[in-house]
């Protein structure tokens, strides 16, 4: 009688690119493994900087109890594939306010189980195997690999820094579009990890060059309500020609800490949300039932409460600043939007996991390594400064005090 050996189940080409192997020189021997090489030196204690502190900033009162309500409501637990028709109506009016145009509950709104399923969805439903497409660098560390399970030929954009702002290379993009034959541009607004607000004046730009070669663009746009001081911020979906070729990704994971929650939302065309769809369809199926509900408090009349959420991270920021100055070796150019700072340590002559390493081990700290934000993006790092304000100084005092060492 024949024997059966169990083996591994035969691991798929498009998972093992998922771990962006190509990255290998600066994240040896893949991103994925890199990561979890820094994960291992983390005492049970650390502080984990890759994310906001939901403790120290709760979600809004309304959101529990909207919740609560709709779970108490056993009819409410399945809702079409785009989401509760009360609710897609409820935040298409108020995402069309926040945007500046039209938006149509049946036809341009869906709903999503967090802004990275809304990326994933979109993505899924625009792109083939072998299609060029253009992301900013540095830009979401997960959009390049969902454009490596799909097959896509990535090209990278880098940011420039110009008189102290990143903003994106408009050259380097028409050639890609014109030369290159891209046909889709993904990018975060505000930028993450940057934390950068584009001029209008860019958006403007970036949308005429779609408009003009059909290219797709997805806007990831989960940052837009944290934005400092009176800066304009500018929607790419409602410069002229653009609303078609846009999907713009909003959710209120962040400022409003609801990312338990799982909520994303897509703003687009009717074709694109066919395609999300279509995508929920074999995945997800939905956005949790009852947490839908929660978005009918998003984007309402909380502009009292965003206004001191935005004051105590402000206060952070400047704390942050003033602490990280004192290293006059580090590099950072502080920008307008998202509760990050993105740090150029590159003059330590260190690789970005042995930093990652050595501030989780002796700092008990973990940070977001540049390599994950894209390969030109090596020698910096990630962190979000919103958090507790005396345990945060703390923390960046043995942050400092590693990083001295290093050097």
């Amino acid at each position: 009688m024949d024997t059966f050996t169990p083996t591994q189940p035969r691991r798929s080409q498009r998972v093992v690119d998922l771990e962006l192997p190509e990255r290998a020189d600066i994240a040896p021997p893949n991103v994925r493994r890199a990561d979890l090489e820094i994960l291992a030196e983390v005492p049970s204690d650390f502080l984990d900087t890759t994310h906001f502190d939901t403790v120290q900033f709760p979600p809004p009162a309304w959101a529990l109890e909207r919740f609560a309500e709709a779970a108490r409501q056993g009819e409410l637990a399945y809702t079409g594939y785009s989401g509760h028709a009360g609710v897609l109506e409820t935040v298409a009016a108020n995402v069309s306010g926040f945007l500046g145009l039209p938006v149509d509950p049946e036809r341009n709104v869906a709903l999503t189980p967090g802004t990275q399923s809304a990326l994933f969805c979109v993505l899924a439903s625009r792109v083939n195997a072998g299609d060029r497409v253009v992301v900013m660098d540095p830009d979401y560390l997960f959009t390049a690999r969902i454009f490596r399970f799909l097959g896509a030929d990535v090209a990278y954009a880098p940011l420039i820094l110009r008189d102290g702002k990143y903003e994106p290379d408009l050259d380097l993009l028409e050639t890609e579009f014109r030369d290159r034959g891209a046909t889709q541009l993904v990018f975060s607004h505000p930028n993450n990890p940057t934390g950068a607000v584009y001029r209008p004046e860019i958006v403007r730009d970036m949308a005429r060059l779609a408009v003009r070669y059909g290219v797709g663009i997805v806007a990831d746009e989960l940052y837009s309500r944290l934005v400092y001081g009176d800066l304009p911020f500018s929607h790419i979906a409602a410069e002229e020609g653009a609303f078609e070729l846009t999907a713009t990704l909003l959710g209120p994971s962040k400022t409003e800490s609801l990312s338990g929650y799982r909520l994303g939302v897509v703003v687009g065309s009717e074709a694109t949300m066919q395609g999300v769809e279509n995508v929920l369809s074999v995945t997800s199926l939905r956005a949790p039932a009852y947490a839908q509900h929660v978005l009918c408090g998003w984007l309402g009349p909380d502009e009292a409460w965003l206004q001191q959420r935005l004051g105590l991270f402000a206060e952070l920021r400047r704390q942050t600043i003033e602490r990280l100055s004192g290293l006059d070796w580090m590099r950072f150019h502080p920008q307008d939007g998202t509760a990050y700072l993105w740090a150029d340590v590159r003059a330590l002559g260190r690789s970005d996991v042995e930093i990652g390493k050595a501030l989780a081990r002796d700092a008990a700290m973990l940070i977001s390594p540049g390599y994950q934000f894209g390969p030109g993006s090596s020698g910096h790092f990630r962190i979000c400064y919103a958090r507790e304000a005396q345990g945060w100084a703390t923390a960046m005092d043995r942050m400092v005090e590693v990083l001295e060492g290093l050097r």
